[in-house]
């Protein structure tokens, strides 16, 4: 008699189960995408391409079992490919173009949760969005893997892209294996990773090692002196995030709704980003936030509200993982709040004001804050895990992401990946949701929002470009040569 098999279990650790249990029915805690690539993709290649490279992550064979003390990680005996890799139809109203029709639906897929019975993942195939080009559509759960691993997942599913690196070993002449990814590491992790490397130093050793306490999932959360210590920050820093004034308030902040829109536009090219940036002597991601601040002032201004004196925040995500761990799955970051001056109308001020804002930032304690914060609201029961993170949401307006992308345009079953978008939930209240991704020598801004609180997304993405040359134009009147 054969023994049965063995079904593979895996506990979900403190932070992840918190992301698990975040979903409302307002909120969803998917990370939505799309790729654009040309020429068209057929369906049968692209459950192959899965099958081939996606499914080496055991992650993705896994769905998510519950129980008293949080969750566990088990294989999917039944799993079926032909459940998470689908064809979409679009349904296009009159007069309504292709493109507007994939952002209506990503929308509604964007509010729609995923079979909690299966794996927590899916991509969506519209064969045929246009002559001549299909449209990937992704949704993975936010348990899964934070931003930057699901990335690093979504980059080695690609020509010539890597299987998980913990199933591959260094060559027999020392090299490694990684090491053309090397520049995706440096340009994506380092600068966070340093300034959060900081933000530990300013506890000692103890609040490092505190960190892995709480992500550990099966290590217990009582004894020594580094829990203590770890427990006073955090009471601490939550006391100090609670008298954090409340966000300013304007038609993007109230209640959140399940309806989401999506919006996204043309990119622009990089290489005048970085030329505006050194004409005013600032960095790429400081040119970028002042237009984001100046497109919301300006949607504002147009729908009656007056700006002026006003500022919002955007809780930006900032990694905590070593470097040599990118391509794990799981969540390892922080939450840190930045503000957005969308009350200077004057696109030079406005620019002073983020880089103010930015220095503002380093050295500080937040993502690790943040990080403590999660991991402990894994553990508790939901109304009080929903008391403690809409504490974010009464902070800030929107939640910001800023990803530097491959550089090169990535291949994909032999076609070209000629656009990608993403859109990262938000928590509680928060009801906007920008996302920035530079991609083949582009800067792609992307928005999804609450359809009650800003139901023309489309409005504030047309206006990052007229901000953006606003500042082109001022930098063309600067003296020249010094």
């Amino acid at each position: 008699m054969s023994a049965s098999p063995t079904v593979t279990t895996e506990r979900m650790s403190r932070v992840d189960t918190a992301w698990l249990r975040m979903d409302t029915e307002a909120n969803l805690m998917m990370i939505v995408g799309v790729w654009l690539v040309e020429p068209t993709l057929s369906l049968a290649d692209l459950r192959e391409r899965v099958e081939g490279s996606l499914l080496k992550y055991s992650r993705f064979r896994q769905k998510v079992v519950e129980d008293a003390m949080g969750a566990h990680w088990v294989e999917d005996g039944s799993f079926d490919i032909t459940q998470h890799v689908v064809a979409e139809h679009l349904s296009m109203a009159p007069g309504q173009s292709p493109v507007e029709a994939l952002k209506a639906r990503v929308g509604v897929l964007a509010a729609t949760p995923l079979d909690p019975t299966r794996p927590l993942w899916e991509l969506r195939l519209v064969e045929e969005l246009e002559t001549g080009r299909s449209a990937i559509i992704t949704r993975i759960h936010h348990c899964i893997g934070d931003g930057i691993s699901l990335i690093s997942v979504m980059l080695s599913i690609t020509d010539g892209g890597k299987p998980p690196p913990e199933r591959k070993k260094r060559g027999g002449n020392g090299e490694d294996p990684d090491a053309e990814f090397d520049w995706f590491a440096d340009a994506l992790l380092k600068p966070v990773t340093e300034l959060t490397i900081k933000a530990i130093g300013l506890y000692g050793d103890g609040m490092a090692k505190s960190v892995e306490l709480m992500a550990n999932p099966v290590q217990p959360l009582a004894g020594g002196m580094d829990v203590a210590r770890a427990g006073y920050q955090l009471i601490s820093d939550a006391a100090a995030m609670a008298l954090m004034p409340d966000d300013s308030p304007t038609r993007l902040k109230g209640k959140a709704t399940p309806g989401k829109v999506v919006a996204w536009g043309e990119p622009m090219p990089l290489e005048e980003v970085k030329a505006v940036g050194q004409a005013f002597g600032a960095s790429i991601n400081d040119i970028l936030l002042t237009c984001v601040a100046g497109a919301i002032g300006e949607h504002l201004r147009a729908h009656g509200d007056d700006p002026a004196g006003k500022e919002i925040r955007a809780m930006v995500p900032v990694n905590l993982r070593p470097l040599d761990q990118a391509w794990k799955l799981g969540n390892r970051f922080g939450l840190v709040p930045l503000v957005l001056p969308v009350g200077i109308a004057n696109p030079v001020e406005r620019l002073g004001a983020v880089r103010a804002r930015m220095s503002e930032l380093k050295g500080g304690y937040q993502p690790v804050m943040a990080f403590a914060l999660l991991a402990v609201a894994g553990l508790l029961i939901k109304p009080m895990q929903a008391a403690l993170l809409n504490l974010f949401a009464k902070k800030a307006t929107a939640v910001m992401t800023n990803v530097p992308g491959p550089r090169e345009p990535m291949k994909f079953c032999g076609r070209t990946i000629k656009q990608t978008m993403f859109w990262v939930p938000a928590s509680g209240d928060i009801g906007v949701g920008v996302s920035i991704l530079s991609y083949a020598g582009g800067v792609q801004f992307g928005l999804i929002t609450d359809d009650a609180l800003c139901p023309d997304p489309d409005d504030i993405v047309a206006r990052f470009q007229p901000e953006f040359d606003k500042l082109l134009y001022l930098s063309l009147m600067l003296p020249w040569g010094e």
